[in-house]
């Protein structure tokens, strides 16, 4: 069986890096069905973000390149710092201490095995639609020489 794989990417989420990296090494390696598991129950802020992109990763696997949910991996995950949104808090005397609002990039990237059957069905669909095509790009030819005076058997 053919491996394939599908690489999604969060950008600008709103929480910091260190707090989504909890998260992310606890699923890294995890058959997806497991790491939604985990995700569900877990109390982390950033569980729900996490959780919504990996469904998204699932959804482009299987309609994209018909792979098979069941047999997901996820083969590589990890989170960057993104931009940082500086502020100022007010202290005594006049004086003021910075706040940094991080921001994290999470990558994952999903292996699987194909489904035989779905990617059949996709490349029959293709070919199906690339045979009208041409029967109408034929019928458009012989339209054309017909109005230049020339007669099509």
């Amino acid at each position: 069986m053919e491996k394939l794989q599908t690489k999604v990417t969060l950008r600008k989420l709103r929480v910091a890096p260190r707090k989504v990296r909890l998260l992310i090494d606890l699923i890294r390696g995890m058959q997806v069905n497991k790491a939604i598991a985990q995700l569900q129950i877990s109390s982390k802020h950033s569980s729900e973000p996490v959780l919504k992109l990996l469904k998204s990763a699932i959804a482009n696997a299987k309609h994209n390149h018909q792979i098979k949910p069941e047999t997901l991996v996820i083969k590589v995950a990890f989170v960057d710092g993104g931009e940082t949104l500086h502020r100022w808090t007010p202290k005594a005397m006049g004086r003021a201490t910075p706040i940094r609002k991080r921001t994290s990039h999470i990558t994952l990237v999903l292996e699987g095995e194909v489904d035989e059957k779905l990617a059949k069905k996709k490349i029959k669909e293709k070919t199906k639609g690339n045979k009208e095509n041409e029967a109408k790009e034929n019928v458009k030819d012989a339209e054309v020489e017909e109005i230049k005076g020339e007669k099509v058997n």
